[in-house]
């Protein structure tokens, strides 16, 4: 009996000090780990966020780059750190949904080893392109592009990317060919292979492109989003050209690891959506070409992430991509 109790007495303990914890949290400062280079969308959105989520939490938030492998360095780094809030992952879809289906052999499963928090953007992409590819609108894109079989060439953030598979999509939808071209480090570095002229067109998202776009330096021609989007309301969308499932945006999304206490991931999803309720933020994103999208709940999230896995598992097989 004695010792029963002193179980049940140690428990409590435990259970209590777990609590005190959450109910503190943070006490220190908070690493948010983005697994792309600086300059792409990830990166954009992250700095973005910095100083909102250092002010509400109390403690510096300080960014942590981990790139390569599509994003996998980075998530791996995430999933491995101790499951008490210091850790916060910014996952999109390519970190997150994309590449369980093209890394079946990689040892983590974003499911199972991480926990939601909330959608916190949707960052839309685009088929953007370098001015000395003098077409003004999709229509003369595609008939230049049936002209010149494979003369032209697309950039991606890498050989599994949402923009290599959007292209493929959009290249069986059309009959066209186009040399692809993959980048390491992510949107960033395909931007600047774009900017430079190295490659002529590419799905992109806007947030790695944005500034340069405003500058003329590059040129937008569809945005691969269900609504034109507030900071290009002069460019068309894909589906309203005709191209109902070009749709496809760049989420990105808050996780920790597995394990982490419900009160701290309570606390983390309370922060993210009040951040980006800020209109002064929203206008910043949006400027950016980031559309401010949150979860109603990390339950909610949780059936997204679900969802978006199963989706893009079955486009990779029907596109039959091969990693290069």
């Amino acid at each position: 009996m004695k010792n029963k109790r002193s179980f049940f007495l140690g428990a409590l303990l435990l259970f209590t000090a777990g609590a005190a914890d959450a109910q503190d949290y943070p006490t220190k400062a908070v690493r948010m780990i983005i697994p792309f280079a600086p300059g792409g969308a990830s990166d954009v959105v992250g700095r973005l966020l910095q100083p909102s989520l250092s002010k509400e939490l109390g403690q510096q938030v300080l960014i942590d780059n981990r790139s390569g492998a599509s994003g996998n360095i980075g998530v791996e780094v995430a999933a491995r750190a101790p499951a008490d809030g210091y850790t916060v992952l910014l996952g999109n879809i390519g970190t997150m949904a994309i590449n369980p289906g093209l890394f079946p052999k990689f040892p983590i499963r974003t499911v199972r080893d991480f926990t939601a928090i909330t959608q916190v953007v949707d960052v839309p992409t685009a088929l953007v392109i370098h001015p000395s590819l003098t077409v003004k609108s999709i229509k003369e894109f595609i008939d230049y592009a049936k002209a010149n079989p494979k003369k032209l060439d697309f950039g991606t953030a890498g050989p599994g990317s949402n923009g290599r598979l959007e292209m493929e999509i959009f290249m069986r939808a059309t009959g066209i060919d186009l040399v692809h071209v993959p980048y390491k480090g992510g949107a960033g570095a395909s931007a600047i292979g774009l900017l430079s002229g190295e490659v002529k067109c590419a799905f992109t998202t806007l947030a790695s492109v944005m500034t340069h776009v405003n500058a003329g330096k590059l040129k937008v021609l569809a945005v691969a989003f269900p609504r034109r989007v507030e900071s290009l309301p002069d460019v068309p969308c894909f589906p309203e050209l005709g191209f109902k499932n070009m749709r496809s945006g760049s989420w990105q999304g808050a996780y920790v690891p597995t394990g982490t206490p419900a009160p701290v991931v309570k606390k983390l999803y309370a922060v993210f959506t009040k951040i980006v309720a800020d209109p002064a933020l929203v206008k910043r994103l949006q400027d950016t070409g980031t559309e401010v999208v949150t979860s109603k709940s990390p339950e909610e999230f949780v059936v997204f992430m679900r969802e978006e896995n199963d989706k893009w598992a079955k486009v990779i097989k029907e596109v039959g991509v091969v990693m290069e």
